[in-house]
């Protein structure tokens, strides 16, 4: 119509909206969305047309065809006078859109600090969810603003917060927003609360936590903020421990660990005989070493449950962990079996090399040895493994398991000699 296009509210033209009115232009026709003359008019915060068309008769309630109002649109795009306007005209300041998304939650996702100020002044309710379950602090954590986030977390409820089965601290950890983390932290929200069974499955590593989110980002800084806060390392249906090994940061991992992340963590949902600590280190010799100078289990993949005897064919499909008729009792993988796929085959001398240095007496499984004869090189390993072990070597890992997996990591500072601590600490430099 006039009143909404070229005429009067598109080009601002309040004397041309004045007069359409006076000649009783419908101040309330909508468009095939359902916009009126007055979205239009608050869209562009031009409050002479707007006044001109509240006293023209145009309900300020009027919703277009996604449950917009006037108000929702000026709180959306940050027209404050407008709102001003609007609220001062008994406005509903709580209205929500068809998904629920109340014009608090938009202007929060919109990063409309003044909007949000007036809104919580005049009593916006900052615990009307959307169609999601997220509140408004939810997408202000997500968006990183921390002057709304600030505003939100005294008038939140932490009941509707848990109810939503997300944790603000998810979605700051998730963005790497780590001045949103830290003042939830500081205004007392749980690190350990896990996602809901139904936001976890949106994943398909099934994480729970603000940690592995942290963790997953390879943010360091986050992933110690969080633990120092009291984070449970041990949480997750897949270790954080086993994502830092997947990024090689040493430095996270030793912040998990030092936080109590098990260093022989597993994964339920893909049984190993051996830890899945060791299994992800498989690429990575000096990760791989750091793990197991901590105590890590590596007599654990000598235990193959075949021995000398015949072994089944092996499975080489990428998908078989993720195949409906095995997932329902998956078989427990072998280390013999890991080290022969080929993605870890061409590594697997060096890796039980290594393991050597950390078990006493044991006996190679009939599929290591064929799988270490069939390199001329690693002929030095087999000689290696043959028992007995020397009494030097045997005595090492017997001082080392009187002192402890939990104590091992400070061996550095027992009143010792120094050649004797490299000894206990598989150090071999002079």
């Amino acid at each position: 119509t006039p009143l909404f296009s070229k005429t009067a509210c598109e080009r601002k033209n309040a004397e041309a909206a004045r007069l359409l009115v006076q000649y009783n232009a419908d101040t309330n026709h909508r468009c095939n969305r359902g916009w009126t003359a007055l979205h239009e008019a608050v869209s562009r915060n031009d409050l002479e047309i707007i006044d001109i068309l509240v006293k023209g008769g145009a309900k300020i309630e009027s919703a277009n065809a996604y449950g917009i109002t006037s108000l929702f649109v000026a709180a959306e795009s940050g027209q404050l006078e407008a709102l001003r306007y609007l609220a001062k005209c008994g406005a509903d300041i709580n209205t929500q859109a068809s998904d629920n998304a109340s014009a608090l939650y938009e202007a929060c996702k919109n990063g409309h600090v003044p909007i949000v100020e007036f809104l919580l002044s005049q009593g916006a309710d900052a615990n009307k969810a959307n169609k999601d379950g997220l509140l408004p602090l939810h997408i202000a954590a997500k968006k990183g603003i921390c002057e709304i986030v600030s505003m939100l977390i005294p008038v939140t409820s932490r009941t509707r917060v848990k109810r939503s089965g997300i944790s603000p601290l998810h979605l700051a950890a998730e963005r790497n927003n780590d001045d949103i983390l830290e003042e939830l932290i500081d205004a007392g929200y749980d690190v350990n609360t896990a996602l809901s069974n139904e936001r976890s499955c949106l994943y398909e590593d099934r994480r729970t936590t603000p940690l592995y989110f942290a963790v997953f980002n390879n943010n360091i800084y986050a992933t110690e903020l969080l633990l120092q806060a009291g984070a449970n390392p041990n949480v997750d249906l897949i270790n954080p421990l086993l994502i830092s090994i997947r990024h090689g940061c040493l430095k996270t991992m030793k912040l998990l660990l030092d936080h109590g992340a098990n260093i022989d963590a597993y994964i339920s949902s893909h049984p190993t005989s051996f830890p899945a600590t060791i299994m992800f280190s498989m690429k990575y010799l000096s990760v791989l070493k750091y793990l197991l100078d901590l105590g890590c289990d590596a007599g654990s993949c000598f235990e193959c449950q075949y021995g000398n005897g015949p072994h089944p064919a092996l499975n080489y499909r990428r998908d078989r962990l993720n195949d409906p008729q095995l997932s329902k009792e998956p078989a427990v993988v072998q280390f013999c079996e890991m080290v022969s796929t080929p993605e870890i085959s061409r590594w697997a001398g060096p890796i039980i090399d290594v393991l050597l240095d950390y078990v006493g007496n044991v006996q190679l499984c009939s599929r290591l040895k064929e799988h270490i004869d069939s390199y001329e090189d690693w002929a030095v390993i087999k000689e290696k493994a043959e028992p007995p072990r020397p009494l030097s070597h045997l005595c090492r890992l017997k001082v080392r398991s009187l002192v402890g997996r939990n104590r091992i990591k400070l061996l550095d500072t027992l009143p010792l000699p120094d050649r004797l601590i490299r000894y206990l600490q598989h150090d071999y430099t002079q």
